[in-house]
């Protein structure tokens, strides 16, 4: 009998550990969040958004990832913009029912001052870099497309129609045009997710099922980031739901610095990345799973 335990307890001692699925991880998105802010203004139709693109294309492309550009020149209150939304997709084939996962990548036009947008189209830019190095090491069931969006923010100073999400307007319009609208399962946006003092309130127009999946999932791991209190935003999900897609904003528009030259590296902390990138990991089966279960 002592001679079987102790081959049974080698046996198993020379059993590898089961692998672990990997985890997002703040600290990390945090350095990609450094390196763009250390560009500066990266507002569309400049040298330095340019070399954002450049950024995102180096650090998907060493996941092995193929980066799609869609170009497309917007007229604009300043004049003709050249603007490129940038996808690359992760589980499965371009052609199958996906999820998209989005967030704007340029900063707003600032002439008076320096805005280098570290929330404000840092945060999220830095959020899909480092949920592509996940997925790809544990590729979802469900098609994802990982989609950084130009042209979010206005040309003007005032946000008005329709002078701001020139890229999900134009994204959405080319979807619709080639047929391939029905194919989008839904959207899940991020936006402003870095704050320090990260709280995010239920977006009015986003569908209900959708943003309540995700809130479920925070509420069961415990993260308190994502707040009951429900208020209406514009944003690059509006362009989706107007077409007929599931989409959610998960934004915390309640950030002191927004569009002023004080939304910089020090207001923001990657427990507030890790904490969305949990959660949104953690909700990824229940979403695939409604999705699929309307596809029937």
């Amino acid at each position: 009998m002592i001679l079987v335990a102790v081959l049974t307890a080698c046996a198993s001692a020379s059993q590898p550990a089961p692998a672990q699925a990997p985890k997002f991880d703040g600290e990390r998105e945090f350095q990609d969040l450094r390196h763009m802010v250390e560009i500066g203004p990266r507002p569309a139709g400049s040298p330095e958004i340019e070399r954002t693109r450049d950024y995102i294309r180096k650090e998907l492309s060493t996941l092995g990832l193929t980066v799609k550009e869609q170009a497309f020149e917007a007229t604009t209150p300043a004049g003709k913009v050249q603007m490129v939304n940038m996808r690359a997709m992760i589980g499965g084939a371009d052609t199958a029912r996906r999820l998209i996962i989005a967030g704007h990548y340029d900063t707003k036009l600032s002439k008076d001052v320096k805005f280098v947008g570290a929330n404000d189209g840092g945060s999220s830019t830095g959020f899909l870099i480092e949920l592509a190095r996940v997925l790809k090491q544990s590729p979802p069931a469900m098609p994802v497309e990982l989609l950084f969006l130009d042209g979010e923010e206005a040309v003007r100073l005032e946000w008005l129609d329709p002078d701001n999400r020139y890229g999900s307007r134009y994204y959405v319009e080319s979807a619709r045009k080639d047929g391939t609208l029905q194919q989008i399962a839904a959207l899940v946006l991020v936006d402003m997710i870095g704050d320090k003092d990260l709280g995010m309130k239920r977006e009015a127009q986003s569908t209900p099922w959708l943003t309540s999946v995700i809130w479920d999932t925070a509420a069961r791991l415990g993260r308190k980031e994502f707040l009951a209190e429900e208020t209406p935003i514009e944003d690059d999900h509006i362009p989706f739901l107007e077409a007929g897609v599931a989409a959610v904003d998960l934004i915390d528009l309640d950030y002191q610095p927004w569009h002023t030259p004080q939304d910089t590296m020090d207001k923001l902390s990657a427990k507030s990345f890790q904490a969305v990138g949990e959660v949104l990991l953690a909700a990824l089966p229940a979403i695939e799973k409604r999705v699929s279960s309307q596809a029937r």
